[in-house]
């Protein structure tokens, strides 16, 4: 059986993710056969797996990290919701229904052989596993049913690492208080704290490490410094959706609807060197950008009215008639259309009129579409460009409209319209050579010439972010201490 190890946090956004995804790779770098494994994950970013199955973006970034092809079974129950109390529940890869908080609070516990058989099933082929929580192990009013943090530690008897955010300020009040409201068992788990995000002189803290460790009885692993590296986010606490501003020549807004999902499709376009992509959430915030991107949503009906009632998609409309490109992806294509219908209440219920910059109409179905796919460019601005994607979405759009792509065997995706384009394809910029033409077509909208450049691969890219967050946290945690816990537990 794998050896295994735990990341949980004092509160979400602690840096969980990026932690479980440095160990992964350091793991892989010192030769052995890790996975990644989180039992519960709450995120609108998801991704298609190569046999058709739904997962979090987290657990693929860590694969990828651990040198593996993500797998449905590094996260078995994926939660995405879909309103302030309601969420889709997916358990391996499949839709379960859709649940308020209440009832899956009352159901959740019946997951549990779901979770122990993928968790069982990993473990027989790799080494190591490496597991995320979730949120805070002190929430101590979701104990009894807790399945993510020390009740997921308990199933598979896991050592626990705990990590604070000092980014956010009160960081020993935080692991402190953490470690308080445990159970004593619970408390005899956790191997070592860890210090994120810190930007300083580390010297600086060590009266408080050493008040801490005095406190707590448990030693400080580390102190890991903030690491500037661009690894997808898992949700929308993600920083890059706090940024407003353009600071490169060709300006695009990406409209951040209530319910964005999959985000991630436009992290090449930021990596871009010549185009700044800000987030937008008020009409007054718009201005005249070179290109609008209505992204993927959880809720497109509900996220459309939001959009007509804060008054963006006047702002938006005005800028189509006077020639700025609009893009849909996804969710935002099912916007740009005349007309959306859900007679079967799937997600709004009744009928909505679309933007009407592209000729098709949507009608959802409780069908979801999930698959991974190959496709090729054929809007003109950007035709030949070769893409890598994935579709994830209810409805079904049709349309006499020119299509913006034609997937391998020849189906026709998405449409165009002058310089409106829609499409269902998520991760259509990974492969880079959309995200260059898209560059040129906008630069030469401005009478730019941007120099000649060879588009780099996402995942080239991504594989050298994972070695700079890697060499930042080996170089800042007792590696060794975490070896001898996984061989005593």
């Amino acid at each position: 059986m794998a050896k295994r190890i735990m990341v949980q946090g004092t509160m979400s956004g602690a840096g969980k993710s990026l932690l479980v995804t440095a160990l992964c790779r350091i793991f892989l770098q010192d030769g052995y056969h890790p996975a990644p494994f989180k039992s519960q994950n709450m995120a609108l970013n998801s991704y298609i797996t190569r046999d058709g199955l739904e997962m979090g973006r987290a657990q693929v970034a860590q694969a990828e990290a651990a040198g593996l092809e993500p797998d449905v079974r590094m996260n078995p129950i994926l939660l995405k919701p879909s309103s302030d109390t309601g969420s889709q529940l997916i358990v391996n890869g499949e839709v379960r229904g859709h649940y308020s908080a209440a009832n899956y609070f009352k159901m959740k516990h019946t997951l549990l052989p779901d979770i122990r058989a993928a968790y069982d099933s990993l473990a027989e082929e790799h080494d190591i596993i490496v597991i995320e929580g979730a949120g805070s192990p002190a929430e101590i009013n979701l104990r009894d049913q807790d399945i993510v943090n020390m009740g997921m530690a308990e199933l598979v008897d896991a050592p626990v690492i705990l990590a604070g955010d000092i980014d956010r300020g009160g960081v020993f009040a935080q692991l402190y208080g953490t470690i308080a409201l445990l159970q004593e068992q619970e408390r005899k788990r956790i191997i070592g704290t860890v210090v994120n995000k810190f930007r300083g002189d580390v010297t600086l803290l060590k009266p408080g490490l050493t008040t801490l460790e005095k406190l707590t009885g448990i030693p400080v692993l580390g102190v890991v410094p903030y690491t500037r590296v661009d690894i997808d986010d898992e949700d929308s606490l993600a920083p890059r959706l706090e940024q407003t501003a353009a600071v490169r020549p060709i300006d695009i807004a990406v409209v951040r609807l209530p319910h964005i999902s999959n985000f991630t499709d436009f992290t090449p376009l930021e990596e871009h060197p010549a185009m700044g992509v800000r987030y937008v959430l008020r009409r007054e915030q718009l201005g005249t950008p070179d290109l609008v991107i209505l992204p993927g949503t959880k809720n497109t009906m509900g996220d459309l009215l939001w959009l007509r009632q804060n008054g963006l998609e006047a702002e938006i409309l005005k800028l189509a008639d006077r020639g700025t490109p609009v893009l849909g992806v996804c969710g935002g294509y099912q916007m740009l259309g005349r007309k959306l219908s859900d007679p079967e209440g799937v997600e709004h219920g009744g009928e909505l009129a679309g933007l009407g910059l592209l000729p098709c109409e949507t009608i959802f179905t409780a069908d979801k579409t999930r698959t991974r796919v190959k496709a090729e460019v054929k809007a003109a601005p950007f035709a030949g460009a070769a893409l890598d994607s994935y579709e994830i979405h209810m409805g079904k759009t049709t349309g006499e409209a020119e299509p913006f792509c034609v997937i391998e065997g020849g189906k026709p995706d998405g449409a165009v319209s002058g310089r409106i384009f829609g499409t269902y394809l998520h991760g259509l910029f990974d492969t880079g050579e959309l995200t260059q033409k898209v560059a040129e077509y906008l630069a030469g909208l401005k009478g730019m010439t941007l120099e000649e450049a060879v588009p780099e691969s996402r995942a080239a890219y991504k594989q050298r972010q994972y070695d700079i967050l890697a060499e930042a946290v080996r170089n800042s945690l007792d590696m060794d201490a975490i070896y001898r816990a996984m061989e005593e537990f």
